[in-house]
């Protein structure tokens, strides 16, 4: 018999040996690492903590974008009851305005006629002088302030119609007594 029989009947070559016993060791080499991972708490801890971390940023930017959008909801909602409260506003103002004009004695009216264009005409020279001593950039505020108002017209007349009727009223009141 030679030594091939002998191989296939059980008894192994030294060179299959040396293949078994680097086979071995390559499984008892990743053996130890598995062992010796497991027994690495400060790696399992590091791991640990960068997956709580990448939770933590996951749900962080969740809050972040819910927040987002019931800040909207929110904006909207307020620009909503911001827009209603201005024109019950304007409408309540209106209807006081009307109130005024309509139990306003036509004398009084003239007369706030023509109080107001006294002032209209005073208010031109005192334009005409602050424009000559006043600087440009202040001159352009108060432009745009002058704008507003003119947008404003009808509630800062019904308010100066108030305002006068009231003095009217009150100063007839005090001669009466």
């Amino acid at each position: 018999m030679n030594d091939e029989s002998q191989n296939k009947m059980g008894t192994p070559t030294p060179e299959e040996l040396r293949e078994q016993v680097e086979r071995t060791r390559d499984e008892l080499g990743q053996t130890v690492e598995a062992l010796a991972a497991k027994a690495d708490i400060k790696a399992q801890a590091k791991e640990k903590t960068a997956a709580v971390k990448e939770q933590a940023a996951e749900k962080a930017a969740v809050v972040k974008e819910q927040a987002a959008e019931k800040t909207a909801v929110v904006r909207e909602q307020a620009a909503e009851k911001a827009a209603a409260a201005s024109g019950q506003i304007r409408e309540k103002t209106e209807q006081a305005a009307q109130l005024v004009k309509d139990q306003t004695p036509d004398a009084v009216l003239e007369k706030t006629a023509q109080a107001a264009a006294q002032v209209r005409e005073s208010a031109a020279q005192a334009k005409r002088y602050a424009a000559e001593k006043t600087p440009d950039p202040l001159l352009e505020k108060a432009d745009r302030a002058a704008t507003a108002a003119r947008a404003n017209r009808t509630p800062l007349i019904a308010g100066g119609a108030l305002v006068v009727a009231f003095l009217l009223i009150r100063r007839s009141r005090g001669r009466n007594r």
